[in-house]
């Protein structure tokens, strides 16, 4: 069996129980060198499990250390970064998968945008506020589609959480005052987040880009932005514990 486990955000406690378990029966353990904390791999591999940097692999290459391992009936782990479903690249090897026969199952994982919000203690949907996550990314030498632009995507105010950007921050926090958005909008760059050296650096769309540059960090990390970072200055509430809101399990009070 092939098993596509999301490693999660990097912290070796954030993998899931079952992504654990499974690391420490792989046989063979192909993991995103780039990406993934190494100490997933010292923490849970066994001592003579094969283990796959495939930083520098291609697609094919990939394939074929998958399906070579699953003819000589090895468990596989497809180690990705956060949560496969998101920017995981994930479709083309399961499409591979799927035309040669061969099974294979998802464990989902802790995405880097969840462990942000909770390294800063914030709620991306605050009532009255904004009750969407706009999750996207920036187009560079891979395009996006042009009704998925940043631009049009912020122009709704909504909370973001921007992957793959890191680089091109100042693109970005431009894109997003075009939208019409406040340069005075709280933005945040989070750096390898749940990692050993995890960073935060805070500011808004028109003082980030500078902040961030002087730090020195230029990738591996997610851009959020929204008036939900200053959530700590709201004091809405949302209604699922109001006493005068009654639902199934509770009358008003």
């Amino acid at each position: 069996m092939i098993y596509f486990v999301g490693a999660g955000s990097g912290a070796v406690d954030l993998i899931t129980v079952r992504g654990a378990n499974l690391l420490r029966k792989a046989d063979v353990i192909i993991y995103a060198g780039s990406l993934v904390n190494p100490e997933l791999i010292s923490e849970y591999a066994k001592a003579d499990c094969e283990i796959c940097d495939s930083a520098a692999m291609t697609l094919q290459e990939i394939s074929a250390k998958m399906l070579d391992a699953d003819s000589r009936d090895l468990l596989v782990v497809r180690l990705h970064s956060g949560d496969p479903a998101i920017f995981g690249a994930i479709n083309e090897q399961m499409r591979i998968l799927r035309d040669k026969n061969v099974a294979f199952e998802i464990v989902p994982g802790v995405s880097s945008f969840c462990a942000a919000a909770a390294s800063l203690q914030v709620e991306y949907t605050i009532p009255d506020l904004t009750q969407s996550l706009i999750i996207s990314r920036h187009s560079g030498r891979t395009p996006v589609p042009e009704r998925e632009s940043l631009r049009f995507l912020a122009s709704h105010g909504c909370s973001m959480a921007i992957f793959l950007s890191a680089g091109m921050l100042r693109e970005v926090c431009a894109e997003i005052i075009a939208a019409g958005n406040s340069p005075e909008t709280p933005a945040a760059l989070a750096y390898k987040i749940s990692w050993r050296d995890e960073r935060i650096i805070s500011g808004n769309l028109r003082t980030l880009p500078e902040l961030v540059e002087s730090s020195g960090i230029a990738k591996t990390g997610i851009i959020l932005v929204g008036k939900f970072l200053d959530g700590k200055n709201f004091a809405n509430k949302s209604r699922l514990y109001d006493a005068n809101f009654s639902h199934e399990f509770r009358g008003k009070i």
